[in-house]
């Protein structure tokens, strides 16, 4: 594994790059603002955004045990930290400016549709427009492969986000994919690979005893840069997501006997 470093206003945060992205060592950062990493520790099992897990990180001794975040949940945690408990001035400026913009980021997301950082390069820019004409140009290739309000659905939203505007979406047209709903579920990253294929196969068995035929397929960028095709599902599918999840797997997302 390869140690990383990660922008965080003018300062440099290290994270070991894992085949899941790049994962921060909490208790370090912990230790370094004052907190107590044992109460940070059971305070994020508590929550529903955290995922953690132990990885082996490089040291001038070998390497290590730790306990590590996603850069996701790590955001979140910064969010949520009080800014009262920090030891040092200059750390807690730098948490409040942090925890400001991501106040007015938030509420740009779910009032206006979604928001930019004001220090993306232009090379971000610029990878943020080619994306959003890459998905309007699969949306116009998978007319009559996919059903038209899930088609419709998908080309305002990617519209909408390009235009820094709200999309305006009936709930049941809106797009919803298996594996946004498994996110949902608060499962670690090796959960949700070990039961998202066998999840994939009872959603579409459920969605044919239901409606009598498959679902249509979507062309989907992921993120590594390639296009597969997924079973296109809407939030009017959402009920039908919660039975087979109910049936096949408990609360906690762990297989049922």
């Amino acid at each position: 594994m390869n140690l990383v470093r990660i922008p965080f206003y003018g300062t440099t945060i290290n994270a070991v790059q894992t085949d899941d992205g790049p994962r921060i060592a909490l208790k370090s950062v912990c230790e370094s603002l004052g907190l107590q990493w044992e109460a940070q520790h059971k305070r994020l099992q508590r929550q529903p955004w955290a995922g953690m897990s132990i990885t082996d990180i490089p040291s001038a001794g070998g390497e290590q045990r730790t306990t590590t975040v996603d850069r996701r949940t790590f955001t979140m945690w910064l969010a949520t930290i009080s800014t009262s408990r920090l030891k040092s001035d200059a750390a807690r400026d730098l948490l409040a400016k942090f925890q400001i913009e991501a106040a007015d980021v938030l509420d740009r997301y779910f009032h206006e549709g979604g928001a930019i950082n004001p220090r993306a390069s232009e090379h971000q820019v610029n990878a943020l427009i080619l994306q959003a004409r890459m998905q309007m140009e699969l949306c116009q290739a998978a007319k009559g492969l996919i059903r038209p309000e899930h088609l419709e659905a998908r080309a305002r939203v990617v519209l909408a986000r390009g235009l820094g505007e709200h999309a305006e979406l009936d709930p049941a047209d809106r797009p919803l994919y298996a594996q946004d709903f498994l996110k949902a579920k608060n499962l670690s990253n090796e959960k949700l690979r070990s039961i998202a294929g066998a999840f994939g196969k009872r959603l579409k068995a459920a969605y044919i005893t239901s409606h009598g035929e498959p679902p249509k397929k979507y062309p989907l960028n992921v993120s590594n840069g390639q296009v597969r095709e997924v079973n296109a599902y809407t939030e009017a599918d959402r009920p039908l997501m919660e039975q087979v999840w109910t049936r096949y797997y408990d609360p906690q997302g762990v297989l049922a006997a």
